[in-house]
């Protein structure tokens, strides 16, 4: 098995103008100039090993990696018969699943730039609006669905008619329709050996569309360069994805970095099993990804951190399921968001009761321009927030940044261009080409950089209290995010130019009303919201977390509970379920203020030795 790049390969250069490098010592490994050569590897050496599986009832629907090779020529051709190109590509508006992929390979195959656009741009916003600017920017020749007559809408309101769309199922409404059997009934010719032949590390597989924390969706270039240096990157970092192909059961969705670059590419790189998991970490779909792991025995389990919240419940009572889904288990990892504390130690405490030993528990650093994996841990780290080393071929630079090392990096994964927007892609790096990510990163151990970085935050979260003191938004946030589960699942830190920290918060309403026993059971969530006895538990909470603050900028000294979810179509999160915190501040300004007034309304909690004060 090969050895890990881990910590002990790091190599640091201070320059005299304090600005370091780093980077790891271990250099990176070939990789191919198409992500498809894994395809045609795989389905050459493990014809009949399943590649791809989704739901279909009771059964699950298996493709094959020789299936899906042949799959994906027929599609491959057909788009090439379409005379589809570079600046002329795909637009798939479908969630994941076999047909999707089959479609995005073929894609690639045939050297078209495709886009997987976030399903809830067409299904759940009311407006369409950005479903309309990312088909805009992109102008595809095709479109794809997998059910036309759950699209019709969006289809109708975004989708010129001009435009083919191809559907798996129903055609909908849409002038020109075609179903996708048409397109797998297409021979491979000379065409498109030719139009393979053409593909190599420069050209652009796919862009991905993030929706950032303002304005418009903006498109990242990802080449196939990106693509197969990232995934050996991870192999170079877990090589224990060499010693048996890994078996993932996943929802992360393919229109974002962590699913469908990073996740996507584990499976087809390492010769693996992607099982596609119907479930989501939601009231309404968690009790799929149960159901689903009782099929399915992961090797690596991905998920972001509300995902491992809802898991680390579901072992808790099964022991069952414990047992299965620690069975074969070489690696839990998270992302997209940080972990809290008391969810990162239960799961480890359920892998050392089930195995009697610890099961790995890690997270990377990226973004959908990186790779996404530009810094990553093969080693269990202590805790949450640690986000490991450089890997291999990505070169790392820290430019003091006030009291922080602002975080920018280089390498074959950092894409090259957004996709038509000359004016953000110059924006985006420096002088040297280095990506400026906007995070900032701390040494774990200042006198020891092997041991690597600590996540320090979004630069652009930071700010300053009316005292000149600045406050670490984000390493503050991850903190209060453990301390005040579960009865919060997510909020926004609050005081920029303001008295003292406050925070907003979205509350999980299920574990509230179970707080909240002087209200009605199935009372509206305002009156849940406003029950005093779970005011009261939140009031001690406040109290508690002060205890642990070094000042002013560690202590929060109020919340607000919103009882309006986060809204997409008014920008507040992004499709992946973060939240986009200018936004979302912007739109509840009015609650902010009164958050942070001399004298707040009723319905500002305050810590429980702060009660007694007048409001």
């Amino acid at each position: 098995m090969p050895r890990a790049a881990g910590a002990g390969t790091v190599e640091r250069i201070v320059g005299p103008d304090g600005v370091e490098r780093v980077r790891n010592r271990e250099p990176l490994a070939a990789y191919p100039d198409r992500a498809t050569d894994w395809l045609e590897r795989w389905a050459e050496a493990a014809p009949d090993r399943v590649f791809l599986a989704e739901r279909a009832g009771e059964r699950w629907r298996e493709s094959t990696y020789a299936q899906t090779l042949l799959a994906v020529r027929s599609l491959a051709q057909a788009l090439v018969d379409r005379r589809l190109e570079a600046e002329r590509g795909v637009a798939i508006l479908s969630d994941n699943g076999i047909d999707h992929a089959l479609l995005g390979l073929a894609a690639q195959y045939a050297g078209v730039p495709y886009t997987p656009i976030s399903p809830s741009y067409s299904l759940v916003s009311k407006d369409f609006l950005k479903l309309r600017q990312v088909l805009g920017t992109f102008e595809p020749g095709l479109v794809f669905v997998d059910d036309g007559a759950r699209y019709d809408a969006a289809i109708a309101a975004a989708v010129p008619h001009d435009v083919e769309v191809v559907a798996s199922r129903a055609g909908g409404s849409h002038p020109f329709a075609t179903p996708l059997s048409a397109l797998l009934d297409t021979k491979p010719d000379a065409s498109l050996e030719r139009a393979h032949a053409g593909v190599g590390a420069d050209t652009i597989a796919k862009v991905l569309f993030t929706s950032g924390t303002t304005g418009a969706p903006k498109g990242v270039t990802c080449s196939q360069r990106m693509l197969c240096s990232n995934t050996v990157m991870f192999g170079q970092m877990f090589p224990f994805v060499h010693d048996r192909p890994p078996v993932l059961l996943d929802w992360l969705p393919w229109n974002h970095t962590f699913g469908g670059n990073h996740n996507f590419g584990v499976a087809l790189g390492f010769g693996g099993t992607l099982y596609v998991n119907d479930g989501k970490p939601t009231p309404a779909l968690a009790e799929r990804t149960r159901r689903n792991l009782r099929d399915v025995a992961p090797t690596i389990y991905f998920d972001v951190p509300k995902g491992f919240e809802l898991l680390a419940g579901y072992l808790r009572d099964d022991e069952a399921l414990c047992e299965r889904f620690f069975g074969s288990l070489d690696m839990m990892f998270y992302a997209g968001a940080g972990i809290s504390r008391p969810v990162w130690d239960e799961l480890i405490a359920l892998g050392v009761r089930t195995r009697g030993e610890r099961v790995l528990i890690t997270t990377s650093l990226g973004s959908t321009e990186t790779g996404p994996m530009a810094l990553a841990s093969p080693d269990s780290p202590a805790g949450p927030g640690y986000v490991g080393v450089p890997v291999p071929g990505t070169d790392v630079k820290l430019v003091p940044n006030g009291a922080k090392l602002e975080l920018r990096l280089r390498g074959p994964a950092i894409t090259e261009r957004y996709w038509r927007a000359p004016a953000l892609t110059n924006a985006a790096f420096d002088d040297e080409g280095y990506y400026c990510i906007g995070d900032a990163l701390r040494y774990a151990d200042s006198a020891d950089p092997s041991r690597g970085f600590v996540f320090d935050g979004r630069l652009s979260e930071d700010f300053k209290l009316d005292t000149g003191t600045w406050v670490s938004a984000g390493p503050l946030r991850l903190r209060a995010l453990g301390h005040f589960s579960p009865l919060v699942s997510d909020l926004v830190i609050t005081g920029e130019n303001r008295r003292e920290i406050g925070m907003l918060a979205f509350p999980d309403v299920a574990r509230c009303r179970e707080i909240a026993t002087d209200v009605a059971a199935g009372a509206p969530v305002p009156e849940v919201l406003r029950s005093a006895v779970l005011r009261d538990a939140l009031a001690v909470a406040l109290a508690r977390f002060a205890e642990g603050a070094t000042g002013s900028a560690t202590r929060i000294e109020r919340l607000a509970l919103l009882a309006e979810p986060a809204s997409l179509d008014a920008g507040e999160i992004t499709d992946k379920g973060s939240l986009n915190v200018r936004t979302l501040m912007a739109r509840r300004a009015t609650i902010v203020e009164d958050l942070h007034a001399q004298h707040p309304s009723a319905d500002v909690v305050l810590p429980a030795a702060a009660q007694s004060r007048g409001r």
